[in-house]
């Protein structure tokens, strides 16, 4: 967990140098469509078999986590990244509210104060206008939520299908509804969907693919990590995602984090924790 949130915070910081050349959904393309090769690669060589009866649950995960991404990877591009990041992780909040709700799993004591506490966290960070909150921390948020659906999928079918097969469902809904969302954007006039631009420097191309190894990597070792029995110790260790992208995103330029988003970063991350005890 601590490889997979490090290599997921360089992830971050390679999308958002990324974005002032190519829009949010053509990243999340590109770095699926060549994961996909990567993972077809490792199944050819150790070959795993596929479980029909559970397909829907499958594609299900698949489709959670690429809505998820794509929030994720626009948000980078128009707030901090340690705030689009910290965001993000809301999702062990949203993961204890679907289970009380979808799995009839009992809200504990931990998990309600961590719900309260994560929530009073977000509003530290995302720090709305009374009760306007600024379009891409909602989106954040959004992000976050899905997150959180794709993972109490996983949980649903990680003894079913290898672990490769779970990533591989994410990667390919993450690079075939891009390309139906290209054929549709002329149509639309929505900031958040846009025509496909290819990128024209040698640049662009050196970082998507560097985006797509470290990405698939990065997801390669979530999906084992989560797959451990020892699921609080693998919870809180994954939130050092925070720290790293923080350092990675004032290397980038973004400014150091105020103590009021450091105090809601601390109080998601203790949240989080609660919400998984």
């Amino acid at each position: 967990m601590l490889s997979s949130s490090f290599l997921g915070a360089l992830n971050g910081a390679i999308a958002k140098t990324l974005s002032s050349s190519i829009p949010a959904l053509e990243i999340v393309f590109f770095r699926n469509m060549l994961g996909v090769f990567i993972i077809l690669a490792m199944l050819k060589h150790t070959p795993s078999s596929i479980d029909r009866k559970n397909l829907p649950l499958l594609i299900l995960r698949g489709f959670f986590g690429f809505v998820a991404m794509f929030l994720f990877f626009y948000t980078i591009t128009v707030i901090p990244l340690g705030d689009a990041i910290t965001l993000n992780k809301t999702s062990p909040i949203f993961v204890a509210i679907l289970s009380f709700l979808l799995l009839n799993e009992k809200l504990t004591l931990f998990k309600t104060v961590g719900i309260i506490l994560g929530f009073t966290g977000v509003v530290f960070v995302a720090k709305p206008n009374g009760f306007e909150l600024d379009f891409p921390y909602f989106l954040g948020i959004m992000g976050g939520f899905f997150a959180a659906a794709a993972y109490t999928t996983i949980s649903k079918i990680k003894h079913i299908y290898d672990s490769r097969i779970i990533v591989l469902s994410f990667m390919g809904m993450g690079s075939l509804l891009p390309l139906l969302l290209f054929f549709i954007a002329p149509y639309l006039e929505n900031p958040l969907i846009k025509e496909f631009v290819l990128p024209t420097d040698i640049k662009s191309y050196l970082l998507i693919g560097f985006m797509a190894i470290t990405a698939t990597a990065s997801q390669w070792l979530l999906t084992k990590a989560y797959s451990s029995p020892n699921l609080s110790m693998v919870a809180t260790i994954s939130y050092s995602i925070i720290p790293f992208a923080v350092f990675l995103g004032v290397l980038l330029g973004d400014s150091m984090p105020d103590s009021l988003t450091l105090t809601g970063i601390i109080m998601i991350i203790t949240a989080g924790i609660l919400a998984k005890k």
